[in-house]
């Protein structure tokens, strides 16, 4: 890294009149900015010293070796590794170019770089574009692997088969202008790469392209290539580099989505930024907060818990989850732009989607802001809003799918008269800034409040997202039925005491998906018609699958030949070597290209018809292919297929070798299948609604358990249910005043009336009288008024309900404890303390096991949790589209927790035991301790022999029997066979 420093370099000034513009305007526009003092870094230094260390950082090599050829392991970590590199990286371009390093960041970042166009160019585009460049026959081996890249090739090239960017080198290292490293700088590359951004068609581009293949050599032009694909695959995050640059970049960037401004404001890592510079500004995109992913949705106990409810405030809200892009939106009073407002638009992701939804009320090219005159109030002259833009179809008065928002906005955008057709509708969840004030800092209920002051909304283009506010689990579960019924998205579950917490997945919002709970899976078998080539260890090879319908008889009549399919979904998860192997044996030879020019439409037909929105890398006649049973999560809708619709999560069962090709399912035998179960939902729907208009018919024992609290309390006492009255009188000669509903478990005033005379209370209105006990669980403006004007005791019905469960054992009241209290005098609350030990379990009473649970979370107990887990996301998205995540075990197991079954004479100490144990935890799984649990999703077994497998099998599902959610009862074979192969293999094959 040897280059002299040098000082006030002309050539630097130059270099940055040529990458930005006029000098001057820019350091009017940006005084603060850091100017450079020599020209920056060759491209082949990047390489050199930060892109290929980096590289190589990611191998598994072990460390330094010693004598003999062993590995002497590293003391310092891979992590702290990566950091030194960066630092280092950092540290030298500092002192040889100075503290500009925005030029730097642009190409490795290539993804969060807001400044430069997009380039439209993806892998075919740029084979195509390499194979003219260098006068390539597109027939030849070399044509064939960039063309092909997915596809097995000859030779070496076969080896980088899936690895665009790789076999791209393989072929420019035969025919590079250059061997040694060029001499163009990164200024000079970032100039041409906004060129070629800007470009468009061939005859432009193709120029760029020659200037970089003359000046590079082939591991350059390598990089470069995976910059333009922005897939860049160093091995170390944007938050490592934004965090080793300035301590305070993250936060920063969270706000702004602002390279150039993360580089230019914080070029001092001693100087740091004050609070209102990490507070959302109008105009400038920020990267929203994103709910939390939750793998087990069988306990909603455990859901609602993480929202933090408090005994004074155990209310959360849940809203639909919808299915649209997350969007942002900022307006400001415009007295310059036609209709006084001016408009932006933000995805998730910081896309720039104004040209599309419109800067203005009289933007004559807007598909929604043109129709949102009276959408705000007169006093609103700045707002940002945080929603999700969906499709809503007014003729069907619904919301349709995800896949036809851009096709709507265009539509809008060429026809605003219309006034039936789909069109984009901006649902708002939330808002960020409001006339020139952050509200971030403000919990979600005063945001909620100020959001609906501001904006009354314009119908079916913007509106405010509705909620349901709940104080215990049971709400969950009929609304979650609701959701799938109406095939939407899911729930979202949110704490309304939270702030607004920027570009961070955390427990303040609950995504709850019905995909992972097992009621709602389907179980099908359909034939294969397509194959896609992997990437990786399966580079080369056909890793996964398109499966089709057959024609039905209306097709059939309507002419469809007899071995005609409908293409309906891809599955690659679930397949081991051996199905692979098994596959591969009963349809050598009989697999055929694609051509997109020539598709087999006498055999297969795609979504979208002649544009093939979703087609394989190759072919085969249904009559000479296999049959899979796959079972999935459930059908959505998708232009993609030809079926209009598709599964979600598909996974393989097996192979059905039993069943010929025309045995598998049809398009009117699946219509059927959805028949029969929306009419089970239905049915199911009606049953719920039934039981819930039935007056309730409860026993003395029911009275007795309606103090028990939690996820499985019995339903509360209707107003009926006074006809058989309890032995005990235990209010015996005490007056109530009931002021308010009991919250938790649900009661109403006139339910907990006649519970206390039926146990020998009496009732009355009169809360002035000081020997009448009043209760209360909400604060009602009567209790409102007694709270601020006296020093009254007010005891919740949990006091009440106490003291019934604890009669029937002890036969006496329990004193007032403070969770009994809603309101009372400082006296008060310092007695009722004496009542408890100081993690609140009482001295007179017995707690049942939720309430024993509180207390134990309430005393000291380290937790070792990873705030920055947010995977969850982008792998649920590659299996959604097929994708088989086999060579990322840490997550394999991800979705399991896995309780070891041990036999007779089998010990946790074993080897296969350790084993299995160390298999789950590295895949990212749990290991249960309690086979009761019911996150326990697989029973593993180990015994000494078959006889003694299966009573152990047995015995567990004895034990389990019981379980809302049955748990898989494998041998222990099943975890290492699944870690081996890389994918969650089918249960069925390693029942116990």
């Amino acid at each position: 890294m040897s280059r002299k420093r040098q000082k006030h370099d002309p050539a630097a000034v130059e270099e940055d009149e040529k990458q930005y513009g006029s000098i001057q305007e820019l350091d009017e526009k940006y005084p603060e900015r850091p100017k450079n003092h020599s020209k920056t870094l060759l491209f082949s230094e990047l390489i050199q010293h930060l892109f290929n260390p980096l590289n190589e950082n990611k191998k598994p090599a072990g460390g330094a070796r010693g004598r003999g050829g062993r590995h002497r392991p590293s003391k310092i970590s891979p992590h702290e590794q990566r950091r030194q590199i960066i630092e280092r990286f950092i540290a030298h371009w500092r002192d040889q170019v100075g503290d500009d390093i925005y030029p730097a960041f642009r190409l490795i970042m290539p993804d969060k770089d807001r400044d430069r166009a997009v380039y439209g160019l993806k892998e075919y585009a740029i084979g195509k574009l390499l194979v003219k460049l260098m006068k390539i026959d597109k027939n030849s081996e070399d044509g064939f692997a960039l063309l092909k890249f997915k596809l097995p090739g000859a030779t070496s090239a076969s080896r980088m088969a899936g690895d665009f960017a790789g076999r791209c080198f393989e072929v420019l290292t035969k025919r590079q202008m250059r061997s040694e490293p060029g001499d163009m700088t990164i200024a000079e590359v970032n100039e041409l790469l906004d060129q070629l951004a800007a470009a468009s068609g061939e005859k432009e581009i193709l120029p760029i392209l020659d200037e970089f293949y003359v000046s590079m050599n082939g591991e350059e032009l390598m990089w470069l290539i995976r910059i333009i694909l922005k897939q860049m695959k160093v091995g170390a995050t944007e938050r490592t580099f934004l965090d080793i640059w300035h301590p305070d970049a993250e936060a920063l960037f969270n706000v702004s989505s602002s390279l150039r401004r993360v580089c230019w404001d914080l070029h001092d890592p001693t100087a740091r930024i004050d609070g209102d510079k990490t507070s959302v500004t109008l105009m400038d995109c920020f990267q929203p907060q994103l709910a939390q992913f939750q793998v087990n949705t069988s306990n909603f106990q455990k859901l609602v818990d993480k929202l933090r409810p408090t005994e004074e405030d155990a209310e959360y809200w849940i809203e639909e989850k919808l299915d649209g892009e997350r969007m942002q939106m900022h307006m400001v009073s415009e007295p310059s732009v036609p209709g006084g407002r001016k408009f932006v638009f933000w995805s998730r992701k910081g896309k720039d989607y104004t040209y599309l939804y419109g800067e203005g009320l009289e933007d004559d090219n807007s598909a929604l802001t043109r129709h949102l005159e009276g959408a705000f109030v007169d006093g609103v002259h700045s707002i940002i809003l945080d929603g999700e833009m969906i499709t809503w179809d007014p003729e069907l008065d619904k919301i349709m799918a995800f896949g036809t928002l851009k096709t709507a906005a265009l539509a809008e955008q060429k026809n605003p008269v219309k006034t039936n057709g789909p069109r984009p509708l901006f649902k708002v969840f939330d808002i960020l800034y409001l006339n020139g004030k952050d509200l971030t800092h403000y919990d979600l209920r005063t945001r909620r409040a100020a959001l609906t002051k501001a904006v009354p909304g314009a119908r079916r283009r913007l509106e405010v997202h509705e909620h349901e506010v709940a104080t215990s689990p049971e709400a969950i579960t009929p609304l979650l039925r609701k959701v799938v019924a109406e095939s939407s998205e899911g729930l979202v579950l949110k704490n309304p005491r939270s702030m607004y917490r920027l570009n961070s997945r955390n427990d303040d919002w609950l995504k709850v998906k019905p995909d992972y709970m097992s009621e709602f899976g389907e179980s099908l078998d359909c034939v294969v018609v397509g194959g896609y080539y992997g990437s990786g260890r399966r580079g080369g090879t056909i890793s996964s699958f398109m499966c089709g319908l057959r024609a039905g008889e209306n097709h059939r009549a309507a002419g469809a030949g007899r071995e005609k399919c409908y293409s309906f979904f891809k599955v690659g998860g679930g397949f081991s070597v051996e199905h692979y192997a098994e596959i591969r044996h009963h349809t050598e030879g009989k697999w055929q290209d694609w051509h997109v020019s020539h598709p087999p439409t006498e055999y297969i037909e795609l979504g979208g018809g002649s544009l093939q929105y979703e087609h394989p890398d190759v072919w085969i006649r249904p009559s000479e292919s296999v049959v899979l049973e796959v079972k999935a999560a459930s059908v959505s809708t998708s232009d993609q297929f030809a079926m209009g619709f598709t599964l979600r999560f598909p996974r393989f069962r097996r192979i059905r070798l039993d069943k010929a090709w025309d045995q598998a399912l049809d398009v009117d035998e699946f219509a059927q299948l959805r028949k029969d179960l929306e009419a089970q939902q239905a049915e199911k729907k009606m049953n719920i609604e039934e039981r819930r208009k039935r007056p309730a018919k409860r026993a003395k024992r029911d009275i007795v358990m309606a103090g028990t609290e939690g996820a499985d309390a019995p339903t509360p006492l209707s107003t009926t249910t006074s006809v058989e009255k309890p032995n005990n009188k235990i209010f015996s000669g005490i007056e109530f005043c009931v002021l308010s509903d009991a919250a938790k478990p649900r009661q109403t005033k006139a339910q907990l009336e006649n519970l206390i005379k039926a146990h020998g209370g009496k009732i009355g209105q009169r809360s002035n009288i000081p020997a009448v006990v009043l209760v209360a669980d909400k604060k009602v403006v009567k209790v409102a008024s007694i709270m601020k004007s006296s020093e009254r005791n007010i005891v919740k019905p949990r006091w009440i309900l106490d003291c019934i469960a604890q009669n029937e054992r002890r036969g006496h009241l329990l004193p007032y404890e403070p969770v009994h209290l809603f309101h009372g005098s400082e006296e008060q609350k310092e007695l009722a303390k004496m009542y408890t030990d100081p993690w609140g379990d009482s001295y007179n009473r017995d707690l049942d096991v939720g309430e024993l649970k509180g207390v134990l979370d309430e005393m000291a107990v380290l937790k070792n949790e990873d705030p920055k887990a947010e995977r969850e996301l982008f792998l649920d998205q590659l299996e959604e589209r097929g994708r088989s995540l086999g060579r990322y075990k840490a997550v394999l197991f991800r979705r399991c927790k896995v309780f070891l079954a041990l036999g007779e004479g089998v010990y946790e100490n074993s080897v296969e035991p350790l084993k299995t144990r160390n298999y789950v935890i590295f895949g990212g799984g749990k290991v249960g301790d309690d086979v009761m649990d019911e996150e326990v999703t697989h029973v593993v077994v180990f015994a000494r022999g078959e006889e003694k497998e299966k009573e152990t099998a047995k015995k567990m599902r004895g034990a389990t029997c019981m379980r809302r959610e049955l748990p898989r009862i494998v041998n222990w074979k099943w975890v290492g066979e699944c870690f081996q192969e890389g994918t969650l293999l089918d249960e069925d094959g390693f029942k116990a």
